[in-house]
């Protein structure tokens, strides 16, 4: 009792500073105009994923989506940042911290979240809340937005093994979770779709509970530059911040890489933009746009919701028409044949 009634203290507390200063997060401005009358009451709350804003992946395209909020339906929006080696508790008081505050809906960045909010979203009845990457907590008031993270990956799988010129490619998870060993399976089966006999050099960061492996750019450079050294001449990593790191070895060596989540062509330096060749889109912007406008449209929708090629969830970017060259035309057609289900690119 005496532990209950401390939290309560500390979640209070933290409402009264978040109404005051603002919580140490980023908040948006509010404008006028656009939207439904329902829309205009949202006050829309984000809690970011490990590696925060500015990863250039994953946690940039959420901020994306919510940018487009912002811009399109004109609603106040509340973003904040993940803590250094934090606990679930941590999350659960951020979650809790943003529902008592009045936002609703309330989005959650990453599986990382789904013990924290499968105890939050029951005391918040009234509130809606999503879960990016996971669909263990069934209930009512929860969407799960969940993507075909394998059919993206199949497609620069095949772009990699095209353009190689050793038969040596390479591939960098994060952290070792089922959800990264889907990028993984997805892509050697586009490489080998290509090239039976390419050789896939495969490389993770981290292993839970440690997932230092989505923020450690040193280690993804390190990691990357072993296995050019080692022969590959094209690399996908799939590391969150870590594959800037990724991206530099790239440079320096002169040799190809391939982006994730956001078109990572966009957010690279003058430098490094020539050796990007590709990224899978995952449209995690468009998944937290489309959530928060269906909650202001009154159609919210409990449970699993799916984003694939097929509806344009998943994509492979084309920002950098010299780099890709004619590769479009086979990523193209191999794209359509997922779309009819000619092809099902695995998951593990």
């Amino acid at each position: 009792m005496r532990r209950a009634v401390k939290m309560t203290a500390v979640v209070a507390s933290a409402v009264l500073a978040l109404s005051a200063a603002g919580c140490g997060g980023k908040k948006a401005s509010t404008g006028g105009g656009g939207g439904s009358e329902s829309q205009k009451s949202l006050k829309v709350g984000l809690a970011y994923d490990v590696g925060g804003r500015g990863d250039k992946s994953f946690n940039d395209a959420a901020y994306a989506g919510l940018q487009k909020v912002q811009s399109d339906l004109k609603l106040d929006v509340k973003d904040i940042e993940a803590k250094e080696g934090e606990s679930d508790n941590d999350k659960i008081q951020r979650l809790q911290l943003l529902a008592q505050s009045g936002y609703n809906p309330v989005i959650a960045v990453g599986f990382v979240y789904a013990t924290a909010l499968g105890k939050v979203a029951p005391k918040f009845p009234n509130t809606k809340f999503a879960i990016i990457d996971d669909n263990s907590i069934q209930q009512a008031n929860v969407a799960d937005l969940l993507f075909a993270e394998q059919e993206g990956s199949y497609l620069v799988g095949a772009a990699a093994a095209k353009k190689s010129k050793t038969g040596s490619i390479g591939f960098i998870g994060g952290v070792e979770t089922p959800l990264i060993k889907k990028f993984e399976a997805g892509y050697v089966a586009g490489a080998k779709k290509i090239n039976p006999n390419v050789k896939v050099q495969i490389k993770y960061i981290s292993q839970p509970p440690d997932f230092g492996g989505f923020k450690d750019p040193a280690k993804g450079k390190t990691i990357a530059q072993g296995m050019y050294d080692g022969g590959a001449d094209v690399i996908y990593a799939a590391a969150g911040l870590s594959g800037s790191g990724s991206l530099q070895a790239a440079t320096s060596t002169k040799k190809w890489f391939i982006g994730v989540d956001s078109d990572q062509y966009q957010s690279a330096s003058a430098d490094e933009k020539p050796y990007v060749l590709t990224s899978m889109l995952k449209r995690v912007d468009t998944a937290v746009f489309n959530f928060v406008k269906d909650v202001g449209d009154n159609k919210f929708q409990k449970g699993d919701q799916r984003f694939s090629l097929k509806n344009d969830g998943i994509d492979y970017s084309k920002s950098n028409p010299s780099a890709l060259g004619d590769l479009s035309a086979t990523l193209d057609d191999l794209k359509q044949q997922i779309v009819s289900g000619k092809i099902t690119p695995p998951e593990k």
